[in-house]
């Protein structure tokens, strides 16, 4: 079976959707049947991959309302070995529609069930919220990656997330657990960045991955031209991050969680 993995922080511009990308792309590279799941209304790892987020008939949106199959959401191969279930701003009315729907916390949950054994890795972009839409992928996920941006606020909101995870596990969800931290946006440059990756390691009783994301101008372009950046610029500082990355979340797999990060 897949193992699921949610990218989510209720702080947006952290690099969720960039991380999701790349991160997706980077397991698909290492030979890994990836599917991605859009969870965000704004669409960014939609359109991240170069699909039109308006034109696509069949999103997460008709999926969560029981209108399709999951199979019919599913935009196969968008690269080699890498699938995607698209997102756009219908999304955002799903909340609203879904009030009043019984189970509604394990939509996503069960119908993740049909498809779970097609794929290695499962990775869900969620919203900068904690609302209905990232409860559902936390109770469909094994585990939770949670990107964080290399500047002053980092940790501003992370005691929240936690919690909310630890109530997921009590109440929806026990085998979900936080499969690591990973910073983002870090500049070599400015002292801020190494005392919020000190900061964070001093105070943060979590799992950190080893590999840091650095701020990097190709990494920046890729979603405009709808590519990766393994893709995009395959030599680039921050497409070798991404790899290394990759490496370390499928070694976690191997390794029982204990040497991953």
């Amino acid at each position: 079976m897949g193992r699921v993995i949610a990218v989510a922080n209720q702080k947006g511009g952290v690099g969720k959707s960039t991380t999701t990308i790349n991160l997706g792309s980077c397991l698909a590279e290492a030979e890994k049947r990836v599917l991605i799941i859009d969870i965000d209304p704004q669409g960014n790892t939609t359109s991240g991959f170069g699909v039109d987020k308006n034109e696509s008939e069949n999103t997460l949106y008709e999926l969560l309302l029981g209108e399709v199959r999951i199979e019919d959401c599913i935009v196969s191969n968008v690269q080699e070995r890498l699938s995607l279930i698209p997102a756009n701003m219908n999304l955002a009315g799903a909340e609203i529609e879904l009030i009043g729907i019984e189970n509604k916390e394990f939509i996503l949950r069960n119908a993740m069930d049909l498809v779970q054994k097609d794929y290695d890795f499962i990775i869900m972009d969620c919203p900068p919220s904690l609302s209905m839409l990232t409860i559902n992928a936390m109770t469909a996920a094994d585990s939770v990656i949670v990107p964080i941006q290399c500047e002053y606020y980092a940790l501003e909101g992370l005691s929240q997330l936690v919690h909310t995870i630890q109530l997921v596990q009590d109440r929806l969800n026990p085998k979900l657990e936080i499969e690591g931290v990973v910073f983002t946006m870090y500049d070599a440059r400015t002292n801020l960045s190494l005392e919020v990756v000190e900061n964070v390691k001093d105070n943060l009783k979590q799992n950190i991955y080893k590999t840091i994301i650095p701020r990097n101008v190709r990494l920046a372009e890729a979603p405009s031209h709808g590519m990766p950046i393994n893709i995009y610029d395959g030599k680039s500082a921050g497409a070798e991050s991404y790899r290394l990355l990759a490496e370390e979340v499928i070694n976690r797999k191997k390794n029982g969680g204990e040497n991953g990060c």
